[in-house]
């Protein structure tokens, strides 16, 4: 392991007051799942770290009538064990349930997987497709943005210097979702994902009138097929409709070839996996 340094600071405004005050020199450490990894492997340059991992102010599960709001430390682990969760938010607790080894449950956090911003993560496909919402602190102030949109590249996103992702918000709905969720591996656990697809609908009568597809691991950011869903929207799920979809679903990413999967492969499993979805909402 390299040398690097740790602070730990005594609350949340003196972790942001220490980052603020050296602007790009000292970067936040939650579960560490991710980054120590990468330091220990030679591929991380960055050396000095603000450890948030027991800053109370980003914990805890706060349930409203409309909204659920998780701080950023919640681990894979609080949101298995939340039965508000697993009943109304099944794609966020099954994307929890299929992240790393138990070990990695117990540590790793939302926040962070969301923060380290790799196209194959499990849990943002179905923050995607809950419409979450993520609060943004800084010295200077707070501010909310939707997830959507987040991603800039490549394990770019959206965080100005000085800030860290305090909370995300799930907005709760009485509308009876059809929920589904597959992540495709080379092993059924302890594997990062060569296709992850989270979807839900809200089929009345055999017609879609609302669908979110998201999916993973398929495009240099975590991908919100919003032309696919257009397609289905409206419609029943006939062959040729479903057919038509997956055309789209064909275009609308980007898959690549790497030491995990073939470009071809991913781009087929993902239409599998569309009309597998798709099957399902006309029963």
């Amino acid at each position: 392991m390299p040398g690097y340094e740790l602070e730990v600071p005594r609350d949340l405004n003196a972790a942001l007051a220490r980052m603020a005050g050296e602007p790009g020199t000292w970067k936040p450490l939650a579960g560490g799942t991710d980054l120590m990894v990468l330091l220990e492997a030679g591929k991380l340059a960055h050396r000095k770290f603000v450890s948030i991992w027991k800053l109370s102010e980003l914990r805890g599960i706060a349930v409203t009538p409309a909204t659920v709001t998780l701080g950023a430390l919640t681990t894979y682990s609080e949101l298995l064990r939340h039965a508000i969760v697993g009943r109304e938010f099944p794609l966020l607790a099954r994307a929890a349930a299929e992240t790393g080894s138990i070990a990695t449950q117990n540590r790793g956090t939302l926040g962070g997987n969301i923060a380290n911003a790799s196209p194959a993560a499990d849990s943002p496909p179905a923050l995607l497709v809950y419409d979450a919402d993520l609060e943004l602190v800084s010295a200077g102030g707070s501010r909310w943005v939707a997830y959507h949109g987040f991603w800039a590249g490549y394990r770019e996103i959206g965080l100005c210097p000085g800030e860290i992702i305090r909370a995300i918000r799930l907005p709760r709905t009485a509308t009876p979702w059809r929920h589904y969720y597959r992540k495709v591996g080379t092993r059924k656990a302890q594997a990062i994902s060569k296709v992850c697809f989270a979807g839900a609908a809200h089929v009345d009568a055999g017609r879609v009138l609302d669908i979110r597809i998201a999916l993973g691991s398929v495009a240099p950011v975590v991908l919100r097929a919003l032309k696919t869903e257009e397609a289905l929207r409206g419609e029943t799920m006939t062959a040729a409709t479903v057919r038509r979809a997956q055309e789209i679903l064909a275009a609308e990413i980007a898959p690549i070839d790497d030491m995990r999967s073939s470009e071809r492969y991913r781009r087929r499993v993902a239409q599998n996996l569309l009309a597998e979805f798709c099957e399902g909402l006309s029963v």
